[in-house]
């Protein structure tokens, strides 16, 4: 179900005000698990058996956001209807044994397949952002998810690694895209000129790309992609072009993003916004607290600098911080909570 309000998620979480944390590493130690193992999610209502009723999800492993990543996963699990029918399709840099064991070890039944992002097929492509973790290479590796993935898989969620998902995902899978590459909320009441600088906007011709349409910005943390439609239409090259015209004329610093606006904008699949209440992890440059966007809640998206594992971490938490805090798997984490997931 998605939920009305803050309110309402706090309610039904029966959360209570934080106790001091404790000081915990951002990365994990070699060859340690930590954290916990999640129950074995089961369908619980008539649910397909075949290919055709698989949910193929697409996320990033790295280890700087693997609590990030662990929370997510248990949020779609514990919130879907088919927990069974749903695959993971992880991209990484590397081999990193001590990732794998973690995720293998949480999640002894999860389905997935874990893919390497070879980096250099972004060398030379990467501008300076207004962020440095905007630049690492595993920020692109969602631009070339369509080339990665096996040839069967006819359609794909990409989901960001700061987000938990309080809703059944299959409502985001059916999403109808019709003659759309790409689905995804889209905000055309945001300021979407802040997106690229006075060097494009200073340019005619660059401009010339949003000429008959209406663009609007859309958060690339969560997309529905037609990945037959992406293959078949070439839109890889076209948004290499782009990176290849930032590295020229430097008009944007937004990593990963402005690419993605100058193929996509004005031309998706609008999708309902309560599956990605972003930016609670405030702007890119000191990441301040923010509240929840009016209307229903079926995604919440840490987009922006803060992370809630860290401020929770700091002993300096946001409000919607706590709605984080439930799906988090680690061993050590504060004792934050009155009642939350017990597994």
């Amino acid at each position: 179900m998605a939920f009305r309000s803050l309110n309402h998620l706090l309610l039904l979480l029966g959360l209570l005000s934080l106790s001091p944390p404790l000081t915990l590493p951002r990365k994990l130690p070699h060859n340690a698990n930590f954290f916990r193992e999640a129950p074995a999610f089961r369908n619980g209502q008539p649910c397909g058996s075949s290919a055709n009723d698989t949910i193929h999800l697409a996320m990033t492993l790295d280890s700087n956001y693997l609590r990030g990543t662990m929370a997510a996963i248990l949020s779609i699990l514990h919130n879907s209807g088919c927990p069974e029918n749903v695959f993971f399709h992880f991209l990484w840099l590397r081999f990193d044994q001590d990732i794998k064991t973690n995720l293998k070890t949480t999640f002894p039944y999860l389905n997935f397949k874990l893919y390497r992002f070879d980096s250099s097929r972004v060398q030379g492509k990467i501008s300076k952002s207004i962020r440095v973790d905007l630049d690492e290479p595993l920020n692109y590796a969602r631009i070339y998810l369509p080339d990665i993935i096996p040839r069967h898989v006819k359609r794909i969620i990409y989901l960001d690694s700061d987000l938990v998902v309080v809703d059944d995902i299959e409502k985001l899978w059916r999403v109808e895209l019709g003659d759309k590459v790409l689905a995804a909320p889209e905000y055309c009441e945001a300021n979407f000129t802040q997106y690229f600088n006075d060097n494009f906007w200073n340019e005619p011709e660059l401009q010339m790309i949003f000429q008959g349409k209406e663009p609007c910005y859309f958060n690339t943390g969560v997309m529905v992609l037609d990945v037959e439609k992406w293959r078949e239409g070439g839109y890889l090259r076209k948004v290499e072009e782009w990176m290849v015209v930032q590295k020229q004329k430097k008009i944007y610093h937004l990593g990963s993003l402005p690419p993605f606006l100058l193929v996509f904008a004005g031309n998706i699949k609008p999708v309902d916004h309560s599956w990605n209440q972003h930016g609670l992890g405030g702007d890119n440059i000191e990441g301040r607290c923010r509240s929840l966007h009016p209307g229903a809640i079926s995604l919440l998206h840490w987009s922006g600098k803060g992370k809630p594992w860290l401020r929770l971490d700091s002993g300096k938490p946001c409000v919607v911080d706590r709605l984080w805090a439930p799906y988090d798997l680690y061993r050590y984490r504060y004792r934050s909570f009155k009642h939350s997931f017990d597994y």
